[in-house]
């Protein structure tokens, strides 16, 4: 599994630049910048803000089975709180995590530091966070960017083999490829930036606070 990995990385990304050089790429637009359509032709960026959130539609590929189990929910990230992950169908669940705290329904457990991050860095808009935790490499096609990321973390390494990024001016798509062989894809709509969270959002952060 891990050289068919390997192939499809490398097939993937043969063309790609160096992780430091595309990450200054990506990042190189100030959020709250608006953009003519025109500028969008020679530079499209991730936009990076205090809040983001939208909804998320989910194919998880299994091994055992032939069909992809489908799942779609809304997400929201807090530059300080962490990540709302709410999934709506097809069963409603609630899944809160920052840098070293997991809540689900069923309870809290810790997680490694590299597996939070990577998730506020991810839904942030940071994506120079982590080159720490991540060799990076990908492509900048100016209207578009793609990213692929091997994780240096060795008990991240357990869980994930590879994971792809793709977006704009915004993430739109995660391509998550686990170390058993299942792959996870997630694309990403409807993303806005509010300036202030929801009472309801305000709630289920406070349920990760010390």
């Amino acid at each position: 599994m891990l050289i068919k990995a390997l192939l499809l990385y490398c097939l993937a990304f043969g063309q790609g630049v160096a992780g430091d050089a595309v990450l200054s790429e990506i990042s190189a637009i100030a959020p709250g910048i608006a953009l003519p359509p025109a500028s969008l032709q020679s530079a499209a960026r991730l936009a990076k803000t205090p809040i983001t959130q939208g909804d998320f539609h989910q194919q998880k590929h299994l091994k055992v089975l032939r069909k992809p189990l489908i799942s779609t929910g809304s997400f929201t990230y807090h530059q300080s709180n962490g990540v709302i992950w709410k999934t709506l169908t097809p069963v409603v669940s609630l899944l809160l995590v920052n840098e070293s705290k997991l809540l689900t329904g069923q309870g809290e457990q810790a997680v490694p530091a590299a597996f939070g991050k990577v998730f506020k860095a991810m839904l942030g808009g940071d994506l120079a966070a982590l080159s720490d935790g991540f060799v990076i490499t990908g492509t900048d096609q100016k209207t578009s960017w793609q990213l692929a990321l091997i994780p240096k973390d060795e008990m991240l390494k357990k869980i994930i083999s590879t994971m792809v990024l793709s977006g704009d001016t915004e993430l739109r798509d995660l391509e998550i490829r686990e170390a058993g062989g299942n792959v996870t894809r997630i694309t990403f709509d409807n993303i806005t930036h509010p300036e202030r969270l929801s009472d309801e959002q305000e709630a289920d952060f406070e349920r990760l606070s010390p």
